[in-house]
């Protein structure tokens, strides 16, 4: 089955390939509802500090430093990371949790209280649930420790569309602007999803 794609650009060139989910009009400006085609993934950070909670590594000049060894060790699952626009992101097929360590013994042993720590810290970190997410590896740089998660739920993608029917991403006072209009947002595309159905 066809599907319409787009791709999106962000300041520094870097491109994310998406589908196009659903169309829709606010203030009068046409706007679209985008999921990327490949998987998204975040990296976070964990240090020895029992009462700091793990957070997602945004800064670029870390992101550059750890991406060659999180890249390395994703290719151990056939996993090609990918440093695209938005988010990162894996092509490849996501492992099921139970397959991501082929040790059984290193699973139940060396992998329980690393996961403990992440369960405890990730369960109070800004919102983030572990259950929201599929760990996919870890590994170490510089003695710091890091986790590559897939999120469980769909990333979806508010983009605006500009003359030439290309999509741009939403600046952050743009989407405050946007804020108040979110329940017309929801409104549009649930009458998009019963149109589907009854179709």
């Amino acid at each position: 089955m066809d599907v319409q794609t787009l791709t999106l650009k962000d300041d520094a060139g870097r491109t994310l390939v998406c589908e196009v989910k659903h169309t829709l009009e606010l203030e009068h400006q046409p706007y679209v509802l985008l999921l990327p085609l490949d998987s998204p993934v975040e990296i976070f950070a964990w240090d020895d500090d029992e009462d700091e909670d793990p957070e997602i590594v945004q800064d670029e000049a870390e992101i550059e430093a750890i991406f060659p060894l999180a890249k390395a060790v994703l290719a151990e699952q056939n996993l090609l990371l990918q440093r695209t626009a938005v988010t990162l992101t894996v092509t490849g097929e996501l492992p099921d949790p139970d397959e991501i360590f082929d040790d059984e013994d290193d699973l139940e042993n060396d992998e329980d209280d690393f996961e403990d720590r992440w369960e405890d810290d990730l369960n109070g970190a800004g919102g983030a649930d572990v259950e929201e997410f599929q760990l996919l590896a870890r590994f170490f740089y510089h003695e710091q420790e890091y986790g590559v998660y897939a999120p469980l739920d769909p990333l979806f993608i508010l983009a605006r569309l500009d003359d030439q029917g290309q999509p741009h991403l939403i600046s952050p006072e743009e989407f405050e602007r946007l804020e108040p209009l979110m329940p017309e947002l929801e409104r549009q595309l649930e009458d998009q999803i019963f149109n589907v159905f009854d179709d």
